[in-house]
């Protein structure tokens, strides 16, 4: 018999043998451990939410897979999956896993859900869009600050990003994008607010801001995030209207970290939705820096069926057309 219930902390022995093959089977069954005490935070509202839930399917006491959704910090109805495993080729585990987190969470109110999927695995690609029915939404990448060598030796003057901030850099990451991602990617002021229980994610993450001078208008909006101390992703937000010089904002960047750590990897974030993803990239390139992870960037939006009233001559749903 099949079934799909909570991860628990007796589940940890079998997903430590399940996932004994992986190279990085120490961190991965550490951070999945640490899933199984969420016990409490899963009877939470949605709009509650803000720690890592993980879902196991299991055949007669035997674990199959396991699918991990973290809620978005300041927008918990943008649910992101972050963890799918299952046995080998048992893709159809993974599809009901998927299938089963969509139906729980939109029933509770979820709106979207995020994947970011390397582009090198063609059959899991094919598992979320053409199984699950997500769409791409372009890519992110990664590429590592190795010997870097600007050729602008300034740094930028950012400050620590305020909450009452939040509303300003929503703004500039909004206009950012494309406009053809816009409606799945845009993103709330509340994503920019830092929470109370900041300290409880995964994540520890610096933000800060660029001001222009005399109008004490935002351009800029860094953020610097690692979840293991020694690997920091640099992901930045520019105001296409003004001449900002990349180089002062990478050695901000690399400033702040090695004020804090001596040792460490740094990272860019490429996002290709954007419209100076060109010129960032080829700014990248001049730099002689090397492109580690490319990621597909898949959604799906998730929209309840609304209710017809007996009396309605016609409804128009998403394009489609129905009458009583």
């Amino acid at each position: 018999m099949i079934s799909i219930r909570r991860l628990t902390c007796f589940d940890a022995p079998k997903i430590k043998k399940m996932i004994s093959y992986l190279g990085n089977e120490e961190k991965l069954s550490r951070t999945i451990t640490v899933d199984t005490f969420t016990v409490l935070h899963g009877i939470l509202p949605l709009k509650y939410k803000f720690m890592p839930e993980s879902f196991i399917l299991l055949k007669d006491d035997e674990i199959l897979g396991l699918i991990t959704i973290v809620p978005t910090i300041g927008n918990p109805y943008k649910i992101n999956i972050t963890k799918l495993i299952f046995k080998q080729n048992m893709y159809d585990v993974g599809k009901q896993l998927v299938e089963f987190v969509i139906a729980r969470y939109g029933a509770k109110g979820a709106v979207s859900f995020i994947v970011s999927i390397e582009q090198s695995h063609y059959e899991l690609l094919e598992l979320f869009m053409s199984g699950c029915g997500f769409r791409q939404c372009s890519y992110e990448n990664l590429w590592k600050l190795d010997n870097f060598a600007p050729q602008n030796k300034a740094k930028a003057h950012f400050r620590h990003c305020q909450n009452s901030d939040a509303k300003y850099v929503a703004r500039l990451y909004n206009a950012e994008l494309k406009n053809l991602y816009r409606p799945s990617l845009e993103r709330i002021k509340s994503e920019y607010t830092e929470p109370i229980f900041a300290g409880l994610a995964n994540d520890y993450k610096n933000r800060y801001v660029l001001e222009e001078p005399e109008k004490e208008k935002i351009i800029a909006y860094l953020s610097i995030t690692t979840n293991d101390n020694l690997n920091f992703i640099i992901d930045m937000s520019l105001n296409d209207a003004y001449n900002i010089c990349y180089d002062e904002v990478i050695n901000f960047a690399l400033s702040e970290i090695s004020s804090r750590k001596s040792n460490f990897c740094a990272f860019l974030k490429h996002r290709q939705y954007t419209k100076n993803a060109d010129n960032f990239e080829k700014y990248l390139h001049e730099r002689n820096l090397n492109c580690i992870q490319t990621q597909c960037v898949l959604v799906k939006d998730y929209y309840k069926q609304i209710k017809q009233s007996e009396n309605a001559l016609q409804i128009f749903q998403f394009g489609e057309f129905s009458s009583n």
